[in-house]
């Protein structure tokens, strides 16, 4: 028998998807990974276990003790989740300009939510770095730091990449992923890159975030703004992110990801969230690069279901402009 032990056990071993409309359109077989199959509902699970886990070794997380963190939303959840598995108290911190429905949810899953103004990370009120401040109000807390702990990306070293090398056997031209702490592309690229050196690295970045930039210059330098993303694409290089064998990126625009997130949902009947669609339209983008015959893998990160009010909305996605890029092929 194959029985896997409470939530912890069940992170991870999620499968590769097939993305059957794109991989014909391109000549490429466009594989997704399905971190929306983790118990809790995002790759972020893998992230807020690997940080969990790493306080509880090293004796800074004790029994009855509080985990606190910064989040926009999945990593949050994951440790919710988590918390109530293993009997801590849960605070979380969120910016305002997030989608309702995921305060809603760490409510229902027992966490302490703390809303604050969205404001550029040099402002002190930032929440990655009010949720340390939180902690330090709180005896026996610690504050996950997801954006900055490197316990983030050697979960996804030791978890993620591993089970996409062994499901691809070995087969894989390309990994794309969008980034926002960094842990998964940082991780997943480092063991990727050990395994085949020649094995390309590109990082999606929607419009707004500065990585594009710093991928192709060497210069953090944002421009536009995306209408559409939420926990993705930032001003900074994160300690998750720094380091990281990038080969190139891969600039995204809301109308793709509008586009892209519909047409998995409509052609592979995938409900997915917006930063799944814009890596799988920079799947796309890389294997037109490639030219037919490549792999190309990248992640599928969580369900539509938190994005209800903004990205599956069409009267929001109107007042963006969007709406006619919903029914686009």
């Amino acid at each position: 028998m194959t029985i896997r032990n409470g939530f912890v056990d069940t992170v991870g071993h999620t499968p590769l998807i097939r993305l059957r409309s794109f991989s014909d359109e391109t000549g490429c077989e466009i594989l997704g990974k399905a971190e929306f199959l983790n118990p809790g509902g995002s790759v972020k699970d893998r992230a807020a276990l690997g940080i969990l886990q790493d306080f509880e070794r090293r004796g800074l997380l004790k029994p009855g003790g509080t985990l606190v963190e910064g989040t926009a939303g999945n990593t949050g959840i994951g440790f919710a989740h988590l918390c109530n598995a293993r009997g801590y108290r849960c605070v979380i911190v969120m910016p305002d300009n997030q989608s309702p429905e995921k305060a809603a949810l760490l409510r229902t899953l027992g966490a302490e939510v703390q809303v604050v103004k969205s404001v550029p990370y040099a402002d002190e009120n930032h929440y990655q770095k009010f949720a340390p401040r939180v902690a330090t109000t709180i005896e026996g807390a610690v504050c996950g730091n997801q954006f900055d702990n490197t316990a983030n990306r050697d979960a996804h070293y030791a978890t993620t990449g591993p089970e996409i090398w062994r499901d691809t056997d070995g087969r894989i031209d390309a990994f794309v992923c969008a980034t926002g702490t960094g842990g998964t592309l940082g991780g997943v690229s480092r063991y990727l890159k050990q395994q085949n050196p020649n094995l390309r690295i590109v990082l999606a970045d929607p419009m707004g975030s500065a990585l594009y930039n710093w991928v192709k210059t060497g210069t953090l330098k944002s421009e536009g703004s995306s209408a559409v993303t939420e926990g993705i694409g930032i001003g900074r290089v994160t300690a998750n992110l720094e380091g990281a064998p990038i080969d190139d990126a891969a600039r995204i625009d809301d109308v793709d990801i509008v586009r892209t997130g519909y047409r998995l949902l409509r052609e592979e009947g995938l409900f997915l969230g917006g930063t799944s669609g814009a890596n799988v339209a920079a799947a796309v983008q890389v294997a037109r690069e490639l030219g037919p015959g490549h792999t190309i893998v990248t992640i599928l990160c969580d369900g539509g279901q938190k994005y209800l009010s903004r990205f599956w909305n069409r009267e929001y996605l109107a007042q963006k402009g969007l709406a006619e890029h919903a029914d686009a092929g």
